[in-house]
């Protein structure tokens, strides 16, 4: 039995997303910074962020299984979001380093459960246009940015140690946002997945695409754990660091707006290689050049191709290699092994390293991890061929001219 096709909640998906990164835009610039304001070293940072980001290693798993079988995603979001930001209200209490990290191990925990299910809810939406989840997530890229450049500059006025209450209006407005998405009928799983998940997972392709990705994510933990301490070190204000964050992402949303194109011109492994090798240029101008802001703004303008098309490039992989049935285990996977594991082991190596051998060498050292990953991209990803539908799928209606056709590579 199929599912008939659900109308495309185009402006809540977006929503969701808007808010959803803005949070993301508060802890990934200035968490670092809050974490030192407390007292903690490096050591200590590096450890902490870790935790945050581990989190998203067994989390996602767990719910993806139980979202796959329910069909009920938007349930577990919430679920998520309260239990999160109740655990984040811990970091009121002072507790030092021990409580701190109970604290973001719970608080990550939730938090990180939930992003791979909106993920999966949004394709299952998306069923049939793929080329439209670019379109929809740059919202999430501008909530990170109007995030990121106004709560540089508040935080200028009210000091680092304000952040926290920041973060928290934020988590209520991602609720808040949260609950106008719904699990359509239409969308819910009503036949057994087809095929193993432990068969898909084990053939080569898919397993170098996973490794490959936990090493793109890994060479980026000195820039999200130590990118704005870098800045401020070689003097640069919070509103500075703000614009140079929120640059990236400007970059970003432009790659967003022309991936549809992309994507039906260039096979995805070659887009991950291009992107790969872009990181490795990018980590080494900001180890080397940080206190030139010229070639920070340039390193920062790479932001795009080294996050925006490797992201889109790598969700649309995933969601050719899993069937329907294993969508959000996969998703889940996804950003549990490739980006929580990834960023967890990045966060590690760079606060040791950081203090052993410095800033600039840290930055070198993921550069390198960027240019192993490139390797493995080229010798061995391979592009899974675009699952073909089983019921008809008529187009979306009703959205903004501003938009265009989601369904239309060439709008």
């Amino acid at each position: 039995m199929h599912a008939t096709r659900a109308p495309l909640p185009y402006w809540q998906l977006s929503g969701f997303y808007f808010f959803w990164a803005a949070v993301i835009g508060a802890l990934m610039p200035y968490w670092g910074l809050y974490l030192r304001h407390q007292g903690h070293d490096e050591a200590a940072i590096g450890s902490l962020m870790a935790i945050l980001m581990g989190t998203q290693l067994v989390a996602p798993t767990i719910w993806g299984y139980l979202a796959d079988r329910t069909g009920q995603r938007m349930r577990f979001v919430r679920l998520g979001i309260w239990l999160a930001l109740g655990c984040f209200c811990g970091v009121f209490v002072d507790g030092g380093t021990g409580w701190m990290m109970l604290v973001l191990l719970g608080f990550g925990f939730f938090w990180n459960a939930m992003g791979p299910q909106f993920e999966a809810l949004t394709l299952s939406y998306l069923r049939g246009r793929p080329n439209g989840y670019s379109r929809i997530r740059l919202w999430g890229s501008i909530g990170f940015i109007v995030t990121v450049m106004s709560l540089g500059a508040l935080l200028d006025l009210t000091g680092i140690a304000y952040l926290p209450w920041f973060i928290i209006a934020l988590l209520a407005l991602v609720m808040l946002a949260s609950y106008s998405v719904s699990d359509d009928a239409t969308l819910v799983q009503q036949r057994p997945p087809a095929g193993s998940f432990v068969a898909i997972l084990r053939r080569p392709p898919v397993l170098i695409f996973f490794v490959t990705c936990f090493l793109m994510q890994a060479s980026q933990g000195p820039y999200n754990t130590f990118f704005s301490i870098h800045l401020a070190n070689h003097g640069y204000s919070g509103t500075a660091i703000g614009l140079l964050w929120s640059l990236g992402t400007t970059a970003e949303v432009g790659v967003f707006l022309l991936m549809h194109r992309l994507l039906g011109r260039c096979a995805l492994p070659s887009i991950l290689l291009a992107s790969l090798l872009l990181t490795a240029l990018r980590w080494l101008l900001i180890g080397s050049y940080a206190d030139q802001p010229g070639i920070m703004l340039l390193a920062q303008s790479l932001h795009g191709a080294t996050y925006g098309a490797f992201h889109a490039a790598a969700i649309e992989l995933v969601r050719r290699y899993f069937s329907d049935g294993h969508a959000g285990q996969g998703q889940a996977l996804y950003g549990g092994v490739a980006i929580g594991l990834g960023n967890a082991v990045g966060a590690l190596y760079s606060g040791a390293l950081w203090q052993a051998l410095g800033p600039a060498q840290t930055f070198w050292c993921g550069a390198i991890i960027a240019l192993l990953a490139a390797i493995l991209c080229r010798q061995g990803i391979r592009a899974a061929p675009e699952p073909q539908p089983s019921h008809p799928n008529p187009a979306p209606h009703g959205l903004p001219a501003l938009i265009g056709r989601l369904d239309d590579p060439q709008s």
